[in-house]
């Protein structure tokens, strides 16, 4: 399976890009992964924030295949556990599912037309994190569901 991680911004602190670096070593056993850091669109007028996100959600949507199986990261989006994750994953790759793409957006939020696009609405937490956490914590949680679905040792 390829899965693909969208994001928005890049990651600047030193400690973010090596955990992040170290999971997706640790992924290549178990799947492709391309990560597409794109550019927000920078706001400087609150008022101009929904057309920003529609720009952002164009740019986003251009780096999406038709038949890719979507899974955004919203605030609103169903909580999982590692377990429940690792299924869902699961069942995408049965299903004949050829890319698996995930999408995070900026600091500002995901467009609505990206929102629409999804096939599944993921949220990490209710509690906030700053939002370059999100790309290294969506990481982990991809290799610990594979290592939870070849029920190797990782997964406590």
């Amino acid at each position: 399976m390829k899965i693909k991680i969208i994001a928005l911004g890049k990651i600047k602190e030193k400690f973010l890009k090596d955990g992040i670096e170290e999971f997706l070593k640790r992924l290549t056993s178990y799947a492709t992964v391309e990560v597409v850091e794109l550019v927000p669109i920078e706001i400087r007028d609150e008022n101009l924030t929904a057309k920003a996100l529609e720009q952002e959600g164009l740019k986003i949507l251009d780096n999406i295949k038709q038949d890719s199986y979507v899974i955004t990261l919203e605030i609103q989006g169903k909580q999982l556990s590692s377990e429940e994750f690792a299924q869902k994953i699961n069942e995408i790759s049965i299903s004949g599912i050829n890319e698996l793409v995930f999408v995070i957006g900026s600091s500002c939020g995901i467009s609505p037309i990206v929102s629409q696009r999804a096939n599944f609405k993921l949220s990490i937490s209710k509690m906030t994190f700053l939002h370059q956490f999100a790309r290294l914590l969506l990481i982990e949680q991809i290799y610990r569901a594979f290592k939870i679905l070849k029920k190797e040792t990782y997964h406590k």
